[in-house]
This record gives C-alpha cells, sequence and structure tokens, in this order.
C-alpha cells in the first residue's frame, strides 16, 4: 500500500511536469526545452551509453570520503560535549555560530586556500556533515541510562571498556540518525561545489550540458541527482531500522 501511494506521488510529479513544460507553457517557451518528453528519452540514452556512470560514481567517491571526514571529526567531538558539562559550554556557542554559515559560503576560501580540484569539495562536504553527527552523538550521549553507567562504574570497568561497551553502543542509534541526515546534507551540497573547477561529477556535468544548450541531458542529470540521493537516504534509512533494532 505505501510502495502504492509512493509511486503515485512520483507519477503526479511527472504529471504537473509534462503539464508545466508541454501544456501550460507558451508555444516557443522556453521551458519547454525542459519537457520530460524529450528528457526521458535523453536520461535512457545517458544510461545505456555510460556517459553518466562514471560521473555518478565520483560524486559518490566525493560524498563518501567527505562524510568519512565529518564522521571522524563529529563522534570524537559529539562524545566529548556530550560527557563533559564544562566541554559543552564552552563549544556550544561555537559551534552553533559555525553550523549556521552555510557550507557554500566558505566556497572562495576553500579555492584560496586549497586550491582547485578535489580537496576543496572534500573541505566543504566535510564541514556540511560533521554537525549532524556532532549534535546527535552528543544528543546520544546525554540520553543514555545513568544506571548503565554507574553499573559500569561499580564493576571496575576503565575508561575503555564503559565507552566500548556501554557508550557506544547505546548511542549507535543517535549517531546513525546523524549519517543519515548528514548523507542527504552532503548530497544537497555536492552538486554546487562540483561547480568549483573539477573536470567531472554530476555538478560538472550540468554545467557542461548548458554550455551545450543540450537541455534535455541538464533535465536528464537533474532527474539522477534526485534519484541518487533518494537511494542514499533509503539506504541509510535501511541501516538505521537494521542496526539499532
Amino acid at each position: 500500500m505505501a510502495a502504492a501511494l509512493g509511486s503515485a506521488g512520483l507519477l503526479g510529479l511527472l504529471v504537473l511536469w509534462w503539464l508545466g513544460t508541454d501544456v501550460l507553457a507558451a508555444e516557443r517557451s522556453f521551458a519547454r526545452r525542459f519537457s520530460p518528453v524529450a528528457a526521458l528519452p535523453a536520461l535512457a540514452n545517458l544510461l545505456a551509453s555510460g556517459t553518466l556512470w562514471d560521473h555518478i560514481l565520483i560524486s559518490l567517491q566525493r560524498v563518501l570520503l567527505g562524510l568519512g571526514l565529518g564522521f571522524a571529526a563529529g563522534v570524537p567531538l559529539g562524545l566529548l560535549v556530550g560527557t563533559s558539562r564544562l566541554a559543552e559550554v564552552a563549544t556550544a556557542p561555537a559551534f552553533q555560530f559555525l553550523r549556521m554559515i552555510s557550507p557554500l559560503s566558505w566556497m572562495p576560501i576553500a579555492i584560496m586556500v586549497f586550491g582547485i580540484g578535489d580537496r576543496p569539495i572534500y573541505f566543504l562536504l566535510a564541514f556540511a556533515a560533521v554537525w549532524p553527527i556532532l549534535l546527535n552523538t552528543a544528543a546520544g550521549v546525554r540520553q543514555l541510562d545513568p544506571n548503565w553507567l554507574q553499573l559500569s562504574r561499580s564493576l571496575a570497568a576503565t575508561r575503555w571498556e564503559t565507552l566500548n561497551r556501554i557508550i557506544l553502543p547505546g548511542i549507535l542509534g543517535h549517531v546513525l540518525t546523524g549519517v543519515r541526515l548528514a548523507i542527504g546534507i552532503s548530497w544537497i551540497v555536492l552538486v554546487p561545489c562540483e561547480m568549483l573547477g573539477v573536470q567531472a561529477g554530476l555538478g560538472y556535468f550540468i554545467l557542461d550540458a548548458r554550455d551545450r544548450l543540450a537541455y534535455p541531458d541538464l533535465m536528464a542529470t537533474v532527474l539522477v541527482i534526485g534519484a541518487t540521493g533518494f537511494a542514499l537516504d533509503l539506504l541509510a534509512r535501511s541501516a538505521v531500522v537494521r542496526m539499532t533494532r
């Protein structure tokens, strides 16, 4: 039932797209160039020819690496903030200040510091991913049952044993939820990041299609971005359910 309703919603979105470009738009309107009648065959051709697959894989690689960097920074910081009231008070204003700055605002600075290429993209993706992971990790630590920690102390567990046997399993659901949120944010930030002078990726391919005036290819790429992001979120949601059950 849920799958049928979801499919109906996607079909309705496709119908609205067709109405906007092929029915309601004027005969010589520029909007007609973005019609699904042209975009869907272009999508099939790009996938069949293999043109888009390399760009998809490169974009996924960038997102995963940026996510890994955000994870490596966010989890330890979240553990520190969650376990230490002093650290929370000291870092909360700075973290909230930085979190409210759009990652895309750092584009010019990232280019000046890291140069043209993948490195500024990794920085921007990591900056986007770190906050949901950090905040969810800290929230998970604060919501741990105090009896678990007291039991650990009563059994003379070391700090490593407490972390490994109680804290990390107890916050796993929160951490995975933060990772899921970070994937969505990173995927949204990725496309404009890939317009920073790189020669591959879905963001680059959109600019390339625009420069070639290949508007069906452009819309086909937009569809691929949406479908890939949807698949990533679906996988992340399934992982959260399966690993926290």
